[in-house]
C-alpha cells in the first residue's frame, strides 16, 4: 500500500521532538512538506505559509497542525476545503466550536480528522482503564505540577487568551480522566489563579464528581521546581491505583504492575493513519470541554506577576 504523502505545519519543539521521529519511523506515511513561518525541514520542500504550499504541492493528502491553538482553525479549514486529511495537536483548537465546526466539514467532505490526545497512548494508561473497569472507586485525585520556565520557555503565546496556561498541561490529565473512568464526570466547582501581569491560568483547583457522586479532585500548577509530579490517584475497593509520570507507570497497591517504553506520538501517527485507511474521524472533545467548564465556573483570583 502506498505511504500516505504528509505535510506538517508548525515546526517549533513539539514538532522536532516527536513528530519527525515518529513520522520517520511509519511506514504509512511520507514527509514531503512543511510551512513554518520559522522553522525548515532538511530534505522536503519549506514553505512560510499553509497557503504557498497548499498551492505549490498538490500531492499532499494529509496535514499536521502543529502550531498554537489560537491559530489552528483557519489552516485546518483551509486543509479540509483543499481535500485533506487533518492532524490536530493537543489542544484541537481554541473553542469547542470551532472544532464542531471542522469536525463537520470533514464528515461533509468525506475526509478524516483527528483530534489527537497524545498522553491517551502512555504506556501505563489502558492498563489503569482496565483496572478501573473491575472495581468501585471511592475517590480519585489528580495532581499535575510543572515547571512552566522548564517546559515552556519565553512562549509568550501561551499565556495569551485561548493560550490555556497550566491548562495546556493540564489538559493531558483530563485527556487521561476522561479516558480511564467508567462513566462520565462534570465539574462542580473550581478555582483559577491568574497572575495579574497574564490572560491565562497559572494554576487550578477543581472539583469534580459523576451521575454516582464520584469525589474526584484535580490540581494543576505551573511554579512547581524540583521534581515533576505528573500523578493520577484513585482509592478503590481492589487497592490503591497510582497512575504515575504521565500515565508511564502504574502501581496498584503498591506493587509495580505495568511499565513499558513510551510510544505516545508513534501510536498516534498509527491511529491517523488507521483512520484514513477506514474513512473515519476521532475527534472527543471532552478534555476541551471540561477546560471550557472550568473558566466557565472558576472563580478567579490573581495572583502575583509572574515573568518566565
Amino acid at each position: 500500500m502506498s505511504p500516505i504523502h504528509l505535510a506538517i505545519v508548525g515546526v517549533g519543539k513539539i514538532v522536532r521532538d516527536q513528530h519527525l521521529p515518529a513520522i520517520a519511523g511509519n511506514s504509512d506515511f511520507r514527509l514531503i512538506a512543511a510551512a513554518s513561518r520559522n522553522g525548515t525541514v532538511d530534505g522536503i520542500d519549506n514553505f512560510k505559509t499553509i497557503d504557498a504550499m497548499l498551492e505549490k504541492v498538490p500531492a499532499i493528502e494529509a496535514v499536521s497542525l502543529c502550531m498554537p491553538p489560537q491559530f489552528r482553525y483557519e489552516a485546518a479549514q483551509k486543509a479540509l476545503a483543499a481535500g485533506k486529511h487533518v492532524f490536530l495537536e493537543k489542544p484541537p483548537g481554541a473553542t469547542l466550536s470551532e472544532v464542531a465546526d471542522l469536525e463537520a466539514l470533514a464528515a461533509s467532505k468525506g475526509l478524516s480528522l483527528f483530534a489527537s490526545w497524545h498522553s491517551r497512548y502512555a504506556p501505563a494508561v489502558e492498563a489503569a482503564k482496565s483496572f478501573l473497569a473491575g472495581t468501585t472507586i471511592r475517590a480519585m485525585q489528580v495532581i499535575w505540577k510543572e515547571d512552566v520556565r522548564h517546559w515552556h520557555p519565553n512562549q509568550d503565546w501561551i499565556w495569551q487568551a485561548g493560550g490555556l496556561g497550566v491548562f495546556d498541561p493540564g489538559i493531558n490529565a483530563l485527556s487521561i480522566v476522561t479516558h480511564i473512568l467508567p462513566r462520565p464526570v462534570f465539574i462542580t466547582a473550581a478555582t483559577l489563579e491568574f497572575p495579574e501581569n497574564k490572560d491565562a491560568p497559572i494554576a487550578a483547583d477543581i472539583r469534580f464528581t459523576d451521575a454516582a457522586g464520584l469525589d474526584l479532585s484535580a490540581e494543576f500548577d505551573w511554579r512547581q521546581t524540583g521534581k515533576q509530579s505528573w500523578d493520577i490517584i484513585a482509592e478503590t475497593e481492589a487497592g490503591r491505583m497510582v497512575l504515575s509520570e504521565g500515565g508511564a507507570k502504574l502501581a496498584i497497591g503498591g506493587k509495580p504492575v505495568h511499565e513499558e517504553p513510551e510510544q505516545e506520538y508513534p501510536m498516534l501517527y498509527r491511529r491517523f493513519a488507521e483512520i484514513i485507511r477506514a474513512g473515519t474521524s476521532d475527534v472527543d472533545l471532552a478534555p476541551l470541554r471540561h477546560v471550557a467548564d472550568a473558566f466557565m465556573l472558576g472563580r478567579r483570583k490573581f495572583v502575583d506577576v509572574f515573568y518566565d
